[in-house]
C-alpha cells in the first residue's frame, strides 16, 4: 500500500484535473482533489486509461482490417489429358488428332465473368509499406467450351462448374510515401503476393449427338500468386477506399481420376461406365477489386 500510495499522490501531482476528465471521464474536481482515501486508485485508474488510449492512438493506423468485392474475367481455358497415353486408367482424350487436325483437347473455354469477395487483415510496417493476409472465395466458375472428337460442325459442347478458395499473403507499397505523387485525392498503390489456391471442379458434361459423357470432378490445392495496381482515397482518419487490377494466377483445375460414364440421350442403352485419367486446365484472370479499409 505504501508504494502504490506514493505512486498515486505523485501521479495526482503531476496530471492535470481537465485532462483527466477530457481523458477517462474523471470530473475535473474529483481529479483535483488531494490524495486521500480513495483519491489514490481514481488516480491510478485515471493513469493507466490514459496510457492504454495513448498506445491505441500511437498504434490506430498500424493494424487494419479490408473487406472487398470483385469481378474478374479469366482467360480462356482449354482442358487435357495430364498423360494422353495413359492406359489404366484410360486417357479422356488420348493423343490422336481430333476432328479439327489439332490434338484432342476441350478448348475455346469461356470461363465468363465471375463475382469474388474477399477479407484480409494488414499492418503497416511503415508509410511506404504495408504486409496483408487474405482470403478470397470465387463462388462459380463457368466453363463452356467444345471438344474436337468429331468435326467442328457437330455437337459437342463441354460444360462445368468451378469454385476457388484463395489464401495469401500480399505486400503492398503506398507510393505517395516514396515521393509519387497523388493524383488529386487518389493515392496509387501496387502491389504483390503469393499463397494457395483450393479450386473445386465439379462434373463435366461433354454433349454430343447421341450421347453424353460425365467425367468426374475434383478438388485440387495449387499454388497461386498475383500482382496489383491501384488507388486509395481516405475517407476519414481511419477509413480507406480502395480500387484496384488485380492480375491472378490460380494454377491449375483438374477433373478427377475414376468413375465416369457414357450416357444414352435416348435412354436406349443402359450407361457405360468408364474409368478415367484426370485432366487439367490452367486458370489465369483479370479483375477489379473495390474495398474499404479500416485502421484500429
Amino acid at each position: 500500500m505504501w508504494r502504490t500510495g506514493r505512486i498515486g499522490r505523485w501521479l495526482s501531482r503531476r496530471m492535470s484535473g481537465p485532462m483527466l476528465g477530457a481523458v477517462c471521464g474523471v470530473p475535473a474536481r474529483e481529479a483535483v482533489r488531494p490524495a486521500g482515501k480513495g483519491a489514490t486508485w481514481r488516480s491510478l485508474a485515471a493513469a493507466a486509461c490514459i496510457a492504454v488510449l495513448s498506445a491505441n492512438c500511437a498504434a490506430a493506423s498500424d493494424f487494419y482490417v479490408r473487406g472487398g468485392i470483385g469481378v474478374d474475367r479469366l482467360a480462356d481455358g482449354t482442358f487435357t489429358d495430364l498423360d494422353c497415353a495413359s492406359k489404366s486408367p484410360d486417357a479422356l482424350y488420348g493423343c490422336g488428332p481430333g476432328g479439327d487436325g489439332a490434338s484432342h483437347r476441350s478448348s475455346k473455354g469461356d470461363f465468363g465473368i465471375t463475382s469474388a469477395v474477399e477479407l484480409g487483415i494488414g499492418y503497416a510496417v511503415s508509410p511506404a509499406l504495408r504486409l496483408e493476409g487474405l482470403v478470397e472465395y470465387r463462388p462459380r466458375l463457368a466453363f463452356r467450351g467444345r471438344s474436337n472428337f468429331l468435326a467442328p460442325d457437330r455437337r459437342q459442347t463441354v460444360e462445368a462448374d468451378l469454385r476457388t478458395l484463395l489464401g495469401m499473403v500480399a505486400a503492398h507499397v503506398d507510393l505517395p510515401a516514396l515521393g509519387v505523387p497523388k493524383l488529386g485525392p487518389f493515392s496509387p498503390t501496387v502491389g504483390a503476393g503469393v499463397g494457395v489456391v483450393r479450386t473445386r471442379v465439379g462434373e463435366m458434361e461433354m454433349t454430343f449427338p447421341r450421347t453424353m459423357t460425365v467425367v468426374p470432378g475434383a478438388t485440387r490445392t495449387d499454388r497461386a500468386w498475383m500482382v496489383t495496381a491501384g488507388l486509395a482515397a481516405a475517407l476519414g482518419e481511419r477509413t480507406t477506399l480502395e480500387l484496384a487490377w488485380r492480375y491472378s494466377d490460380l494454377g491449375e483445375a483438374h477433373t478427377g481420376r475414376g468413375a465416369g460414364r457414357v450416357v444414352w440421350q435416348d435412354g436406349s442403352r443402359e450407361p457405360l461406365a468408364l474409368d478415367l485419367a484426370a485432366t487439367r486446365a490452367t486458370l489465369r484472370s483479370h479483375g477489379l477489386r473495390f474495398s474499404i479499409r479500416y485502421a484500429f
